[in-house]
């Protein structure tokens, strides 16, 4: 196996994977990137920790076709500090060593077997018939926007997922950890008006999001396959697995109408926040006092201190005084494209509603914390 390839294409192609890779697996082969000549001008990177499995395929000129696995942590240092010229990658078969040579500098890495490898593409069939054509934009804006609200990451946990709901104009995804929810609806050029509902492990949406960054495409291709997900652009595809079981009815949570709202500068609030929580124990919930066109944030430790500020909003409904993780705020502000955020309140243990002040439809929805 022999193959040249630009510094920058290769080492998209590993950082785009590498993610993947399970470092502390049993089988010291899943902490490595299959690597395999595709044709004379690509080749083939791909990981996977059986939960999620990323290939991508790179320009390059094949002198001598092979495959091998070599550990992705290793070759992402090695490639990453390489001069910016054409990369040789030429593999010994009978040690399963790889000379990596860019101008003066050389690197022999130990790889292992490509036959230790798994089959992951193995049992999954998909079908072009079924395969959902959507833009990339709205559909990684939509995962951005909806999955910090998922629970940690656990295999059988569906609140660790984010539900996907694919319809013939528009594509709506939510997560909620029972504290919080996230809810956003964009629409979407589906030209074939297919439609989809599945729950995606958040784990898939956070390294799809990532990927994202990597890959110029326009659009992506979805496909479902039993328990599979296969997400599919021009040279890059991911498999995940799909999420099984009733997702609650988190439309039913978010309250129709809110008896109080106040407009408020979503920059100075993420920045008064930020300041105030210094002073915040473990417990991580600062007060919110609402009165006449005025917002006071405070938080108060009674072995640590206290904090205080205070600022000019729009409000002008009775004073209401309620608590929330601040984290929680936090987190559903800087994921709002706007420059104000219209936040809808009613009593103090009310379910609070961040949105927004505009015609995007996306709400962020916060479970106060009680005051005692």
């Amino acid at each position: 196996m022999k193959f040249l390839a630009k510094k920058e294409d290769i080492f998209n192609g590993i950082r785009l994977v590498a993610n993947v890779a399970a470092m502390k697996s049993l089988q010291p082969v899943l902490a490595n990137i299959l690597i395999e000549t595709v044709d004379d001008n690509a080749v083939k990177l791909t990981a996977t920790d059986f939960d999620l499995t990323i290939s991508t395929t790179v320009d390059a000129k094949v002198e001598n076709a092979g495959k091998i696995t070599l550990p992705a942590k290793k070759l992402n240092d090695i490639v990453s500090r390489l001069s910016d010229k054409l990369i040789t990658f030429e593999l010994n078969p009978e040690t399963n060593s790889m000379n990596i040579t860019c101008d003066n500098t050389k690197f022999d890495i130990i790889g292992i077997s490509a036959d230790e490898f798994p089959n992951v593409m193995e049992n999954i069939s998909i079908s072009e018939e079924n395969a959902i054509d959507i833009d990339m934009k709205p559909f990684v804006k939509a995962m951005r926007q909806a999955s910090f609200a998922a629970a940690n990451f656990e295999a059988n946990n569906l609140l660790s997922g984010v539900v996907c709901d694919i319809s013939e104009e528009m594509i709506e995804m939510a997560s909620t950890d029972g504290n919080r929810l996230a809810r956003v609806r964009e629409k979407i050029n589906n030209i074939e008006h297919k439609t989809s509902q599945l729950i995606i492990p958040s784990k898939t949406t956070t390294e799809f999001m990532k990927m994202s960054s990597l890959i110029d495409d326009e659009s992506v291709k979805i496909y479902t396959d039993k328990t599979k997900l296969v997400i599919k652009t021009e040279k890059s595809m991911m498999i995940s697995r799909i999420m099984e079981g009733q997702y609650p009815k988190y439309n039913q949570l978010i309250p129709k109408e809110s008896p109080k709202t106040a407009i408020v500068n979503k920059n100075k609030l993420i920045s008064a926040l930020e300041r105030v929580s210094i002073m915040v124990n473990d417990k991580s919930f600062i007060k919110f006092e609402f009165t006449e066109n005025k917002l006071t944030l405070k938080a108060d430790t009674p072995d640590a201190g206290a904090s205080e500020e205070s600022f000019e909003i729009e409000y002008n409904s009775e004073d209401l005084t309620i608590a929330f993780n601040y984290k929680y705020v936090i987190d559903g502000l800087k994921n709002m494209d706007t420059d104000e955020v219209k936040i809808g309140l009613n009593t103090n243990l009310s379910a609070t509603v961040f949105m927004p002040n505009s015609e995007e439809d996306y709400i962020s929805l916060i479970m106060p914390v009680q005051i005692r």
